[in-house]
C-alpha cells in the first residue's frame, strides 16, 4: 500500500508561532510532499525547499463560480491565465467553485458548471492540469454552495467528459453534508483529483475530540488508484509545528 502523499494548506498553518519559512522548513522535515494555496510570493521558498505546490486557487470566487452562465467569459479568462502560470511554476491542479444556487435547481446548476468548464477543457489537458472543483457543505459555513455532494460533483465531471476536471473531496465538508465516507470516496475515486481534511466540529485537528476517524480513510485512500495529495486545512488549537506533526503521523499509512 503506498504512503500518502500528505500536502500543507498555508494560510491555516500560518499562524503567529512560526514564521513562513519556519512553517515551510517544518513541513519539509516532517515529511510533507507539499505545501498548497499559498500565496506567489512564497513559491521560491516552498519550492527551494524541496516541496510540492500541489494546488491553487484557479479563480474568483467561492460563492459566485461556474453556475451562473454571466461569470462564464471572466472565469474562463481567470483558468485559461491561472493554467498558464501553474505550468510556469510545476502546480499540477487548480481549484474551481460552483459558486452559491441564489435560486438554480440542481440540474441547472450542473448543466451550467458544465458548460462553463468546457470552455477551458482543451487548455486543461493541452498543459496537463487538473481543475477540482471543491466539494463544500451548504450547512455550516457556506450557506447555498452548490457542489455540496459527492454524488452531485461526480455527475457533473462525467458530464464534461475531461480526464482533467476532478473533484477536490474535502473529507470535513463531506461528514457534515453525507457521512459515508469510505464508501463516497471508494465508489467515486476516479472523480477525485484532491483531498482536503480537518476535524468535526471545529474544523481544527486531527484528534480524539472530533468524530471523524482519519486512519481508515487514509487507508481506504491508499488502496485506490489514487496518486494525488491530501492537504491537511484546519485551524490548529496549539502550537502549530506539533499540530502539523500529529497530523503527518495519523495520516502516515
Amino acid at each position: 500500500m503506498p504512503a500518502i502523499k500528505q500536502s500543507v494548506c498555508f494560510n491555516p498553518f500560518n499562524q503567529d508561532d512560526v514564521t513562513p519559512a519556519e512553517l515551510i522548513a517544518a513541513a519539509a522535515r516532517i515529511g510533507y510532499k507539499s505545501v498548497e494555496m499559498a500565496a506567489e510570493e512564497h513559491w521560491p521558498l516552498i519550492k527551494d525547499s524541496g516541496l510540492d505546490i500541489a494546488i491553487v486557487v484557479g479563480h474568483d470566487s467561492l460563492p459566485d463560480g461556474l453556475n451562473k452562465r454571466e461569470n462564464h467569459d471572466r472565469i474562463e479568462d481567470e483558468l485559461l491565465a491561472n493554467i498558464d502560470l501553474a505550468v510556469a511554476n510545476d502546480i499540477p491542479a487548480l481549484i474551481c467553485f460552483s459558486g452559491n444556487r441564489e435560486g438554480k435547481s440542481e440540474e441547472e446548476g450542473l448543466a451550467n458548471c458544465v458548460e462553463g468548464l468546457r470552455r477551458v477543457t482543451a487548455a486543461a489537458e493541452e498543459r496537463g492540469i487538473t481543475l477540482c472543483m471543491e466539494l463544500l457543505n451548504s450547512r455550516v459555513n457556506h450557506p447555498d454552495y452548490q457542489c455540496d455532494r459527492t454524488a452531485w460533483g461526480a455527475a457533473m465531471c462525467r458530464a464534461v467528459g475531461s480526464p482533467r476536471v476532478k473533484l477536490l473531496h474535502d473529507i470535513y465538508h463531506m461528514q457534515i453534508m453525507e457521512g459515508d465516507l469510505v464508501r463516497n470516496i471508494t465508489d467515486y475515486i476516479d472523480c477525485i483529483g484532491h483531498f482536503h481534511t480537518a476535524g468535526n466540529p471545529g474544523r481544527q485537528d486531527l484528534d480524539d475530540e472530533q468524530e471523524i476517524y482519519y486512519p481508515p480513510i487514509m487507508r481506504a485512500i491508499a488502496a485506490t488508484t489514487y496518486q494525488g495529495y491530501v492537504g491537511h486545512e484546519y485551524r490548529p488549537k496549539g502550537n502549530t509545528i506539533a499540530s502539523l506533526e500529529h497530523a503527518f503521523e495519523v495520516c502516515d499509512v
